[in-house]
């Protein structure tokens, strides 16, 4: 066997490469993962993680090189062959159909039947569910529609598909997104749970504190390379961040651009029971964190200031005029664009080019007599993109064959290019690494240097302590704390996010 010796590992990757087109996805990827280990796989996005589990798992075949599991070849043609091999995932990008319901979506091209297979045994496929959930959230109704539920509860969704399957390998991409602290508990006990069985799991996140959390081992990837292999016993998270992304990270000293100047004004925005009425104003040069909960309504007051969702009552004030309540082209055209938090659902186009997906909003801008100006968008958008580290540089490959980091720097150079004035970002790091979040980081930062005014929701208080000059604090639908910057700290927001405590700030706005 050629790069990596035969042992008793569970799963071994020998010499696994992947390209498309002139482009190395992966470049002779070698290491193995032993029985019951819990192995961390890391580096930026664009780094390979994702190619490599999709290899395992059959959405891709390996250009070259051979896959492992229990020292049999994988001899992978598709998904069903490696399933019936032991192997599970869990995708970043989360795989439904929101029609059906959660049971039927777990079961999923694999249906229970009976009566000599002619009937969907519905009844037994919901009791599995309800079984499985339990553990996870047993406020999930395996009879649900799965559309209906909170993201977060989608994501649980999608783990528990890999604990029906009993796998012997399960391969995680950013499992925890979009879950709360205590739902990240959860999935702790889980891979212990999974450890205990002997089950191999495959880790994949940019968060260092649950690489170092949960598991024991991680290779260190960059460029479509191994870097490392490390015991995490041994290494620090400065060590394995240094590795990842091959230089130094800066840490700047945060810099407030407040102007007095008002860009947007809320009043009395809602839609209830999600949202109650609103009032808050964004200044000129200000960067406004909004924190709560999962589920207190920060991404539904988000699409209704930028017109996705129709208000029951209040307005929204840009640059002085009023923009009407469920429009998106009007709150566009008053300078306010929205970086979604679900950007494969509701920020692009899978199948289209970077280009095109940049310029959605813009075409009008680079029509001349009715006719789209190729050569102007393939400059524009090419420059805006060198500007952003775009990885590989190809702005006429499909948005969907790049990581999420990459996917998200085309979602922020649409409103560049736009030239709004109000950006609206929801969770604009949710499954980046840390080098493409420290760039999303210097990229808001510059942003309201230039003017700009800014909104980030984000469930990482970190970020929000890092970035913001206040912070909106929403809890069960409503403003329930507004903090200057000298009253921010992890324990005052707690303080205003949690129901049932008292916060002793203060609602009114913040001038």
């Amino acid at each position: 066997m050629k790069g990596v010796a035969v042992t008793q590992a569970r799963l071994t990757f020998d010499s696994v490469s992947k390209t498309f087109g002139s482009i190395n996805a992966l470049r002779s990827v070698s290491f193995e993962v032993a029985a019951g280990e819990a192995h961390g796989l890391v580096g930026e996005n664009g780094a390979g993680k994702s190619t490599l589990l999709k290899s395992l798992c059959g959405v891709y075949l390996p250009s070259a090189g051979r896959i492992f599991i229990n020292d049999k070849e994988l001899q992978n043609n598709g998904p069903m062959t490696a399933q019936r091999a032991g192997v599970a995932m869990i995708h970043q990008e989360l795989q439904h159909v929101p029609e059906m319901t959660v049971a039927q979506n777990l079961f999923l091209g694999r249906s229970l039947t009976r009566f000599g297979g002619l009937i969907v045994d519905r009844k037994r496929q919901e009791a599995i569910a309800a079984e499985v959930l339990v553990d996870l959230d047993p406020g999930i109704d395996p009879a649900a529609r799965i559309g209906d539920l909170r993201v977060a509860q989608r994501q649980l969704v999608e783990i528990a598909r890999a604990l029906i399957d009993e796998a012997q390998i399960v391969a995680m991409d950013e499992p925890t997104s979009s879950l709360t602290p205590s739902e990240v508990d959860k999935l702790e006990v889980i891979i212990q749970r999974l450890r205990s069985k002997n089950v191999s799991v495959i880790y994949v996140s940019h968060r260092m504190d649950e690489i170092f959390r949960f598991c024991q081992t991680a290779t260190i990837m960059r460029d479509g390379e191994v870097v490392d292999t490390v015991s995490l016993s041994n290494v620090t998270r400065d060590d394995v961040v240094a590795r990842m992304v091959g230089r130094k990270l800066l840490h700047t000293v945060h810099t407030s651009h407040v102007t007095k100047e008002v860009l947007l004004e809320v009043k009395g925005l809602a839609s209830e029971p999600e949202v109650k009425p609103c009032s808050f104003k964004l200044h000129r040069g200000e960067v406004l964190g909004i924190a709560g909960l999962v589920g207190a309504g920060r991404t539904e007051l988000m699409r209704l200031i930028a017109g996705v969702d129709a208000p029951s009552a209040g307005q929204v004030i840009a640059l002085g005029k009023p923009i009407p309540g469920g429009n998106v082209r009007a709150a566009i055209n008053a300078g306010v664009g929205l970086v979604p938090e679900e950007r494969k659902r509701d920020g692009i186009i899978p199948m289209r080019s970077i280009a095109s997906n940049v310029t959605l909003p813009t075409l009008d801008n680079f029509s001349k007599f009715g006719v789209i100006q190729s050569s102007a968008i393939a400059r524009d958008v090419d420059a805006q993109m060198r500007d952003l580290d775009l990885r590989p540089l190809d702005i006429e490959r499909p948005i969907g064959d790049f990581s999420g980091g990459n996917q998200q720097k085309a979602i922020i150079g649409r409103w560049l290019i736009s030239g709004v004035e109000v950006m609206l970002f929801d969770e604009p790091t949710r499954g980046v690494d840390v080098g493409a979040k420290a760039e999303i980081y210097a990229l808001i930062e510059k942003l309201a240097s230039q003017g700009k005014a800014i909104v980030v929701v984000s469930s990482e208080m970190p970020e929000l302590l890092r970035l913001a000059d206040r912070v909106l604090v929403m809890r069960e639908g409503e403003i329930s704390a507004n903090l200057a910057r000298d009253k921010m700290s992890e324990e005052t927001i707690a303080q205003a996010a949690i129901p049932g405590t008292q916060s002793a700030v203060r609602k009114e706005e913040v001038a």
